[in-house]
Formats: C-alpha cells, structure tokens, sequence
C-alpha cells in the first residue's frame, strides 16, 4: 500500500485527488495539506511514503516544502503534480530533490503509474517535462564546451577594456564616445577607472599597459 500525502491550497483539487487516488487499488491518501508548510509539518507526522506536491502555493510553495523534507532526511518521497512546465519550475522541483513531476493533464493511470515508479526509488517524469531536462542538459554541455573568455588584469570591466584598445590606436576621448556611441563623459569616467585600476598616471603609460596586457590591436 503506498500512503499518499496530496498537497494543494486549492480545495477543490485536492478533493477531486483524494477521490481519484481512493479508487486505485494499493493507494491510500493518508492526509491533505492546504500549503507546504502543512505538508512538511503531515510528512513528518503520518510519514507516508510520498507527497504528491502542487508548486504554487502560499506561505510556503512547493520547491521550498521539497527542500526541507529532503534537507530532515524525511521517508517520503515527493511526486509534483502542477500546472506548470515551463524549464525554472522543472529543474528547481528537481534540484530541490523531487523524484516525479507530472503535469495536471496527466490521468489516473499517469499518477498511478508514477507513484508506484517513485515508491521503488525510480523517477518519473511527464515525458513533455523530459524534453525540459534533455534541453536543459544539452545547453548545459555546450556552455561547458565553450572556450572562458580570458580574464582581464586588475579587475578591469569589458567595456573599460575596449576603451582602453581604442585609447591605445590614439583615438581622444571625443572620438571614443563617438565610436562607442556614448557620452564624452561617460568615456571620462571610463578613462579614469581604468587608469585607478592599471596604476596608470596618463594615455602614455596607458597605451604601454594595454600592450603590455595584450588588450591593443597588435598586442
């Protein structure tokens, strides 16, 4: 018999929840929660086997009651059941430590078959919330495979940086905020941070720094 813990501050869903999961066979509802606090605060008094868990919900939402019943070592296990998909709610459930999530299109069966996959120690996921983690993965891996940009020295910006290059190909200040399409005095200010932060005193030893550093064209 898995024990169940529905949490949902909708009445009516959670109602309508109870009924479904009464009629299937091995499922026992052992309790209801209007928020997370309540179904952290019924996990750890009934402790059922799992919380199916509604994301949005007040005082305390879903990912956040996730994260404490994974955080007390609690028994149960937490299967999300909500209306929302989108790639945030899917990887923060999941990061929080939730072992299901299923949309609320999903029918008796789906549920079923979830709770019973969680309650062995599987996952289970809402194929159209495995497309969210496959994509999330991939895009996790290219920006692993992407060559750093190098760091720049004594903490300069990237747009100190560029204006830095442009003082070193001899442009004035007047012609930088014209290549930049900026104001002269946002340049100055610029100018004057990069040189505080180079220890430069004027262009001179400016233009010696920025090849110095590899920052100019040439460098």
């Amino acid at each position: 018999m898995i024990r169940v813990v529905i949490a949902d501050d909708q009445r009516v869903v959670r109602e309508g929840l109870g009924t479904v999961l009464g009629l299937l066979d091995g499922v026992e509802v052992a309790g209801t929660a209007a928020d997370g606090h309540e179904a952290v605060e019924l996990a750890r008094r009934l402790d059922p086997d799992i919380v199916l868990m509604d994301l949005r919900m007040p005082r305390c939402d879903g990912i956040e009651a996730t994260r404490r019943l994974v955080d007390a070592g609690a028994r149960a296990r937490v299967v999300v059941l909500t209306t929302y998909a989108d790639d945030a709610s899917v990887l923060a459930a999941l990061r929080a430590g939730a072992r299901g999530y299923l949309t609320k299109d999903a029918g008796a069966d789906e549920i079923r078959a979830a709770l019973e996959a969680v309650a062995r120690g599987e996952a289970a996921l809402d194929p159209a919330v495995q497309r969210h983690v496959v994509a999330a993965v991939a895009g996790a891996d290219e920006r692993a495979g992407a060559p750093e940009e190098p760091a720049l020295p004594d903490g300069l910006t990237p747009r100190e940086a560029e204006v830095l290059a442009l003082i070193a190909r001899g442009l004035t200040n007047r012609e930088i905020a014209a290549d930049l399409v900026v104001s002269e005095a946002t340049v100055k200010s610029h100018v004057n941070h990069l040189f505080a932060k180079a220890g430069v005193r004027d262009r001179a030893q400016a233009v010696a720094y920025a090849f110095r550093h590899g920052l100019a064209e040439g460098g």
